[in-house]
């Protein structure tokens, strides 16, 4: 079955660089667009980033267009995020997603769990201020 599996989160300082990784597995890696969205406290699904299947077009959040960057290593089937530059807004449930599609979208704000077919159970990452 299809399993994502996120790592990475942690409580670093204002500032500090934070990588996180989603280790895919049960599907063919390499033939879907993938994404990571996040939900802060209280808050909704936000999105974050996109990637297209082969890796070669990535779009971005204007919130964090800048500071994080996204990629993949399709020979892992690992998804990853770079977060450079954190600040306290970026506290957050961090998850990535499988999108149905092998091209990546540049998406508004919010985001419905439905525009992801798979799902993995979030790493917490945490701003000191």
């Amino acid at each position: 079955q299809v399993q994502l599996v996120e790592s990475g989160g942690g409580l670093v300082q204002p500032g500090e660089s934070l990588r996180l990784s989603c280790a895919a597995s049960g599907f063919h890696f390499s033939n879907y667009a993938m994404s990571w969205v996040r939900q802060a406290p209280g808050k909704g699904l936000e999105w974050v980033s996109e990637i297209n299947s082969g890796g070669g077009y990535t779009y971005y959040a204007d919130y964090v267009k800048g500071r994080f960057t996204i990629s993949r290593d399709n020979a892992k089937n690992t998804l990853n995020l770079q977060m450079d530059s954190r600040k306290p807004d970026d506290k957050a449930v961090y998850y990535c997603a499988k999108a149905p599609r092998p091209f990546a979208l540049q998406r508004g704000t919010v985001v419905d769990s439905s525009d992801y077919d798979y799902w993995g159970q979030g790493t917490q990452v945490t701003v000191s201020s």
